[in-house]
């Protein structure tokens, strides 16, 4: 081969063949979709764990947390406030934008 044809061969743009487009959401649908396909099987695998004596009792527990999870939602968590004033400055903005009109950015007859 020639030191041209070399150069020539190096200096064309690289093209990726075409891909098929597809809708992100009709994949995520599809997903979704085999999923819950598999929720049967799935479940009866997780009590099989929760009741089995041979699982170990982190695996037993986990289990029956992915159990109540799926059946009865997540228990809701509390929001701490730490020391550093960031839940007062979020409850201030909200405050803020919900009010914007009112002094100092509190609502009437609300504490700010």
């Amino acid at each position: 081969m020639s030191e041209d044809m070399e150069i020539a061969l190096v200096s064309e743009p690289v093209r990726a063949p075409a891909r098929r487009k597809t809708s992100s959401a009709r994949t995520l649908t599809e997903i979704r979709s085999l999923a819950r396909s598999h929720t049967r099987t799935a479940l009866s695998v997780l009590v099989g764990i929760m009741r089995s004596d041979d699982a170990t009792p982190a695996a037993r527990v986990s289990a029956a947390n992915a159990i109540l999870d799926r059946g009865w939602g997540k228990a809701a968590q509390p929001i701490e406030n730490s020391g550093d004033g960031v839940l007062e400055l979020i409850h201030r903005i909200e405050r803020i934008i919900v009010y914007p009109g009112s002094a100092g950015g509190g609502a009437a007859g609300r504490d700010a």
